[in-house]
Parts: structure tokens; sequence; C-alpha cells
């Protein structure tokens, strides 16, 4: 497997592990009874719990577009050094960024999430 498919997998493992963490924070907030049901009443989360919900849906959000470069990468053949850097600057990039958001600091987000587009960029430059 190549590392651009090596990243991709612990992107995606990254993405799992975030909806856990938002499931978790969740159901401390408003509890599983509400968590289990239909979920047509569930109020807004607040805090670390609303901050876990929306990492995560960035999270998913970069995953497809990261995902779709580095598949047509592996695809087309393209996958080269300049490929498995920028798939690994998306990983960390996206691993910091989730911690970041968790802890509440909003510039270094922003910086964290400038980085993980770059790693992307990266990619798809290749691929032209």
């Amino acid at each position: 497997m190549s590392m651009d498919l090596k990243y991709l997998l612990f992107s995606t493992v990254l993405c799992f592990v975030q909806v856990l963490i938002s499931a978790a924070m969740a159901n401390q907030q408003v509890g599983l009874l509400t968590l289990a049901g239909n979920r047509e009443a569930v109020p807004e989360f607040t805090g670390i719990a609303g901050r876990a919900r929306r990492a995560h849906l960035n999270m998913l959000e970069n995953l497809v577009l990261f995902a779709a470069l580095v598949l047509i990468a592996a695809v087309a053949g393209k996958a080269n050094a300049t490929t498995a850097l920028g798939a690994a600057i998306f990983f960390w990039a996206r691993l910091a960024y989730a911690g970041i958001y968790l802890a509440g600091l909003p510039w270094l987000r922003t910086i964290a999430w400038g980085v993980s587009v770059v790693g992307m960029i990266m990619i798809a430059v290749q691929l032209f």
C-alpha cells in the first residue's frame, strides 16, 4: 500500500474517532435516551460537545475531497513522493485541527485547516 493510501486510511480512522468523541460529548450533554430517540427535539450542542460535532463535520467535508484526490492519484498512477508528502501534511494537520478545535483555539484551528488544504493542493497539482 502506498503512503498516500496509508494516510487515507489514517484519516478515515481519525474521522471515526472524531465521531466517537462527538457522540460521547453529546451523550454527556443530552443523555443516551435523547440520542437513541428520533432526534426531532435535540437541542443544539454547546461547549465541547458542539465543538466536537463541528470538528467532525468539517473532517467529513474535507475527507471527501482528500479521498478523491488520493484515489485519483492512485488510479492514474500519479502517486509519488509529493502526493505522499501532501497526504502526510493533510493527516497531521487534521489531527492537530481536531485537538485544537476541541480545546477551543479558533485562530490556531484556522491555521491547521489551511495547512491541511496545502496538503490537498500538493496532491491536486500532481494530477494536472
